[in-house]
């Protein structure tokens, strides 16, 4: 099961998309505290929406507590620093996937010490980076795909008023 760890969020509507994302890829949620918002907020649930109770996610006093009880974690990072791109990078089924604040980021004192583990998603031009919620779901579904997409949902079902529109 892969673990997304999302360092200080801010912004509650972000997290609570992310929350529907690990959902519906079968992933852990991690909340590193502070967080800009409560669990209980409206917005938050709203952006879930009713996936919210399904969500495996836990909850860190600050980044310290994290690692106690995460020992050995193999974490990746993502930042707008790394000279890795995402894709260059072999995810292993149970790995952790950090992204940092909206507003900053994962702090520079945390990157220098995982040069190796840290990534990132290249864009064109000036733009400081995705959206939070964005940037989570091309990284985890990467790592995903690597993973062979493991008990996932891979073929859909076309709907019966569809069936019989093919002609025969």
């Amino acid at each position: 099961m892969m673990n997304i760890v999302l360092l200080e969020p801010e912004i509650p509507a972000n997290t609570g998309n992310i929350g529907r994302t690990c959902v519906a890829a079968d992933a852990r949620l991690h909340l590193i505290e502070p967080l800009g918002f409560r669990l209980d907020e409206k917005s938050l649930k709203r952006a879930g929406m009713d996936y919210w109770n399904q969500l495996d996610v836990t909850t860190y006093i600050d980044y310290n507590d994290f690692l106690n009880r995460n020992p050995g974690a193999r974490i990746y990072m993502a930042t707008t620093k790394a000279q890795k791109v995402y894709t260059e990078v072999s995810y292993e089924p149970d790995c952790y996937i950090m992204f940092g604040k909206e507003s900053a980021g994962i702090p520079e004192e945390i990157l220098v010490n995982h040069k190796e583990n840290c990534i990132r998603i290249p864009m064109a031009g000036q733009i400081r980076s995705l959206n939070l919620g964005n940037s989570v779901a091309v990284v985890l579904y990467e790592a995903l795909r690597q993973n062979g997409f493991e008990g996932m949902n891979q073929k859909g079902a076309l709907h019966r008023l569809e069936w019989q529109m093919q002609p025969e």
